[in-house]
């Protein structure tokens, strides 16, 4: 009996916490008349702002990949002076307001600074581009692929792994043979979640760059300047453009893994 009760007090407090995330948004649903809805859709400012933070995610999430991954490896495989506070800093985009990693980012990629230079002299000027942008969605974003890769490398045997190698199989080799695929799974997982992070994100953002438009920042402009009602259809559209890309992306990977 007082098993079934604590299960019972468990399922109660966990419906709360359902009810907590599910009602907002069925709130959302219910007081947007479908043809609001349609109409805000057929809009060209928000068509191209959604499709502008689809791209954008998506491409910084594939670009600073090329980077984590093996960083997240050399952390699962190896110990080394000051560990600790590498993953510490690692850690550091989530914990900080994102607000205050904007105004880091604009210190870092402004005019007067190097980089702002470099680029400016090639006639591009970063603040208020998609660059700034897809640099800002990979700064608050990049721990969560780093962390999923990590563990999904620390848990691959590494006895497999020196087996390759005794029998003769390069370093390199043995990463994508072996430790790559078998963690594959987590990676997939750190990929997604990245790219849904940058996909909402605000703070850095609109310092970085008001425009163009990513989504967030539309939403919150709409809001700012018309109110509750002329923002609600586009953050409704948004969430559900946001549901279908990331069921697709999970079909996607469930279908490489039955392939595999």
């Amino acid at each position: 009996m007082k098993k079934s009760a604590i299960n019972l007090s468990f399922a109660f407090l966990g419906g709360l916490v359902l009810l907590f995330i599910v009602a907002p948004l069925l709130g959302m649903v219910f007081s947007t008349p479908l043809s609001t809805l349609f109409s805000t859709a057929q809009e060209t400012e928000v068509q191209q702002s959604i499709w502008l933070t689809i791209w954008i995610s998506m491409a910084s999430t594939l670009v600073f990949s090329i980077l984590a991954i093996p960083l997240a490896y050399l952390l699962a495989r190896y110990s080394f002076p000051l560990k600790n506070m590498v993953l510490g800093i690692i850690d550091l985009p989530i914990v900080i307001p994102h607000s205050a990693a904007g105004i880091a980012l604009l210190g870092f990629i402004s005019r007067d600074t190097v980089i702002g230079k470099a680029a400016g002299a090639f006639g591009f000027n970063l603040i208020g581009s998609p660059v700034a942008i897809a640099l800002a969605m990979a700064f608050v974003s990049i721990p969560f692929l780093i962390n999923a890769a990590r563990e999904g490398f620390a848990s691959v045997p590494v006895r497999l792994e020196k087996a390759a190698l005794n029998l003769g199989a390069s370093p390199a080799r043995v990463f994508f043979t072996i430790s790559l695929p078998l963690a594959w799974r987590s990676i997939v997982t750190g990929l997604v979640m990245m790219f849904a992070r940058g996909m909402s994100e605000f703070g850095a953002v609109v310092i970085v760059a008001y425009h163009p438009m990513v989504a967030p920042v539309l939403i919150f402009d709409r809001f700012n300047a018309f109110g509750l009602k002329y923002a609600r259809p586009a953050a409704l559209l948004f969430i559900l453009v946001s549901l279908v890309v990331f069921i697709t992306i999970r079909l996607l990977a469930v279908k490489r893994k039955k392939d595999a």
